[in-house]
């Protein structure tokens, strides 16, 4: 696998090129059958209960193939908040943010479904919001030097417009990363208004373990990512904002070139989160994010020997279990997991504080540091590109 490292204005952006293996047969099954992910975090089990309807998990990202066969009839009319750069048809566009729809929602195709990617919550609708570009981007160039607030603005555009979910598997994990005013309070107003948020932790854990955001905002729930066998990938971000773990090595997810291919990062592992929640949020939709977020770790398996580390959080996500233990829960009376001035205020001697907020937030594509799924093999009536 070749890397390239993309410096931003404030961060860097960590993407690779697409390195091949020989085509593999095309078989009907071929592409469910490689998907373990569904298998580790018990989604059969959990479809028996619910797949998802009813559910709008916002997926804010580099836009999402809204035609794709795996996809099509579940995303809804959604957001550009960047307004330039690659478009439909274009290769540099929605590739990453189509994985992770699939990821979340697909419900594959052909007859009896038996073909293509199947998401954790198939009957949840995708609500596309574009925040960032692709690595292939010739815009790129014009976003290298521009501060917006496209992260910040999408936040609440979603919460504004039905998400129940928030996906947000992007991330800056730089050595200069910092909270930004401006989304911090996006987020909080998001989990005020009743959406669980959900983060990639981060793919520095080769590179030092920087702090990642959003994934270190308070209420968030960010995701690392294990392999199949339930260990921590070498890339995972280990910090002490891991809430819970999920599939994020080998992941098959699907592509606008209706090919499929494998990747992996903790985008992919933040998806599967989001699908979980989406599951958990349709058998109990009036549980508040600090309740689902609450039920996740205490639920999660193969916990950690003391519980919790910062390399898997409280352990691998179990919708399934989940699901059950929120039938004990009353839902009145938790909030969600913002915080207010009794916490964060100015001090009994301070002078009245001024309004500070930031009028610019994430960085756009190259300066957001956060297209944190890495495309890798190719699964699927695979040929040679020149380009990812």
């Amino acid at each position: 696998m070749t890397a390239t490292r993309r410096l931003g204005v404030v961060s860097a952006l960590l993407a690779a090129s697409i390195a091949l293996v020989p085509p593999t047969a095309a078989h009907a099954d071929g592409i469910r059958a490689q998907q373990w992910a569904l298998e580790a975090m018990h989604t059969e089990e959990t479809w028996q209960t619910t797949k998802g309807r009813g559910v709008t998990v916002a997926v804010l990202d580099t836009g999402v193939d809204s035609g794709h066969p795996d996809l099509a009839g579940n995303v809804l009319e959604g957001k550009d908040m960047i307004g330039f750069g690659a478009t439909r048809g274009d290769r540099a566009w929605a590739r990453h943010g189509t994985a992770m729809a699939g990821i979340i929602a697909g419900h594959g195709h052909g007859a009896g479904n038996g073909d293509g990617v199947m998401g954790v919550a198939p009957e949840a609708r995708i609500l596309p919001v574009r925040v960032i570009l692709e690595d292939g981007d010739s815009a790129r160039g014009k976003a290298r030097n521009t501060r917006g607030n496209a992260l910040a603005e999408g936040i609440r555009w979603a919460a504004d417009h039905g998400a129940d979910v928030i996906n947000l598997s992007l991330g800056d994990d730089s050595k200069s990363a910092h909270p930004e005013p401006a989304e911090d309070e996006a987020v909080q107003y998001a989990l005020k208004k009743g959406a669980v948020v959900v983060a990639s932790a981060g793919n520095g854990g080769d590179t030092g373990d920087h702090i990642s955001y959003p994934a270190a905002y308070p209420g968030v729930i960010a995701a690392t990512a294990v392999d199949r066998y339930g260990t921590r990938a070498a890339f995972s971000t280990r910090r002490w904002y891991a809430t819970v773990s999920a599939p994020g090595v080998d992941i098959v997810i699907a592509d606008p070139d209706r090919k499929y291919y494998e990747g992996w990062g903790t985008s992919a592992a933040a998806a599967f989160v989001s699908g979980a929640v989406a599951l958990v949020k349709a058998a109990h939709p009036g549980l508040t994010p600090a309740q689902i977020k609450k039920l996740l770790e205490d639920t999660a398996r193969n916990a950690p020997v003391n519980g919790r580390d910062d390399s898997r959080g409280y352990g691998l996500v179990d919708p399934a279990a989940a699901i059950e233990a929120a039938e004990r829960l009353e839902p009145k009376g938790l909030h969600a997991a913002g915080y207010d001035d009794e916490y964060f205020g100015s001090g009994p001697d301070a002078a009245e504080a001024e309004d500070t907020t930031s009028g610019w937030a994430a960085p756009l594509a190259g300066s957001i540091g956060g297209v944190l799924l890495v495309v890798a093999v190719v699964v699927w009536r695979g040929r040679r590109y020149d380009d990812a």
